[in-house]
């Protein structure tokens, strides 16, 4: 397939991939999951990439799925296989080895907002709204909330998925959805100074770091402690992680 739905531009260790069908809302149609999954993966692979940020053209960033092309469908085999894939796609955001950065220009609804949600770090235009928005359908949003419910308080993620309201982004931010939202002219500098700060640390602590911050979330605390209390006698045996150290001492 050619892979014109998600562009990639790779500069300074920083991957980004842009949603490139703005007119259509840069839809998470079939095409355009596998696209962005495949993006993920070859971004992801990539020994200079150490940070991967998702970003869209035109006025939305995601109207979540391509509900044209979900009603041109009625059997169920259809619906298991596209919610599978879609479950696919958000894995292999939370399973990449890079922290993955949403950079949100304009609405992200639905399966977008679950887009926003899987990310590791989330900034957004100030003037961006977000939901969850199916309800208003008839159509529960059932897979986004599960995305939702793990990067805001319950009830409030219930609350957007029973009454299908949109939140602005400044909304976003105080219930954890969002890092931060800014004016529009000052997205691309705020996520690029986040992208660059990660970007310039220990690739392997990086990696290290993501993978047991959503894995501990998983555990109780006693197992969270375990397996975290790993992590740090793994992380203290990296040859450049002791040096950094020594030379830290050394100048104290």
């Amino acid at each position: 397939m050619s892979n014109d739905y998600v562009l990639l531009d790779i500069a300074d260790h920083v991957a980004t991939l842009t949603l490139n069908r703005p007119d259509k809302a840069n839809a998470l149609s079939e095409e355009m999951m596998d696209a962005l999954e495949a993006r993920i993966i070859e971004a992801d692979s990539d020994k200079d990439v150490r940070v991967i940020v998702i970003a869209a053209k035109g006025k939305i960033f995601c109207g979540g799925h391509d509900l044209a092309q979900m009603r041109t469908h009625e059997d169920d085999a259809y619906f298991d296989a596209l919610f599978a894939r879609c479950a696919r796609l958000m894995g292999a955001i939370r399973n990449a080895k890079k922290p993955v950065i949403a950079k949100v220009q304009g609405a992200a609804v639905a399966a977008g907002c679950q887009l926003v949600a899987t990310c590791d770090l989330a900034y957004a235009a100030d003037h961006a709204k977000f939901g969850v928005n199916g309800i208003n359908l008839g159509l529960f949003c059932a897979t986004p909330s599960v995305a939702l419910s793990r990067a805001v308080q319950p009830r409030q993620a219930l609350e957007l998925l029973l009454t299908g309201k949109l939140i602005t982004a400044p909304r976003a931010v105080e219930l954890g959805l969002l890092n931060a939202a800014m004016p529009a002219a000052e997205i691309d500098a705020a996520v690029d100074a986040a992208a660059n700060a990660i970007a310039n640390k220990l690739p392997e602590a990086i990696e290290l770091g993501k993978d047991l911050f959503w894995q501990q979330l998983g555990l109780n605390e006693n197992e969270a402690y375990k397996a975290a209390s790993a992590k740090m006698v793994q992380n203290m045996s990296f040859k450049d992680t002791q040096a950094m150290i020594d030379a830290f001492v050394k100048g104290h």
